[in-house]
């Protein structure tokens, strides 16, 4: 299983593509991913089986694109994601923003 940038059309194994993603927003449960070939950035969602690719519109997320991944699981933790793929486990951490 190969899975594509949008932008560069570059495609990854699980292990390089879950690995380039960088916080999970609890709140409009969404994980921030960047390529790591073109270095574009896109927000996306993991649902059971697929990757939903959009953008956060009026205070929630909308997926526009998606991508199938056959056997993706996922489990939200209080401050992080767990992503499950065969037999392939990764977590994607909550940055904790400071209030300034």
């Amino acid at each position: 299983m190969l899975i594509p940038c949008l932008a560069c059309e570059s495609r990854f194994v699980p292990d390089e593509y879950f690995r380039a993603c960088s916080d999970y927003n609890r709140g409009l449960d969404l994980v921030s991913w960047t390529c790591p070939r073109c270095g574009n950035r896109d927000d996306l969602r993991v649902l059971p089986g697929e990757l939903g690719f959009g953008y956060p519109y009026r205070g929630r997320f909308d997926v526009h694109d998606r991508v199938r991944v056959p056997g993706l699981r996922r489990k939200r933790g209080d401050l992080r994601l767990d992503i499950s793929l065969d037999a392939g486990r990764w977590r994607v951490p909550t940055r904790i923003r400071q209030l300034v």
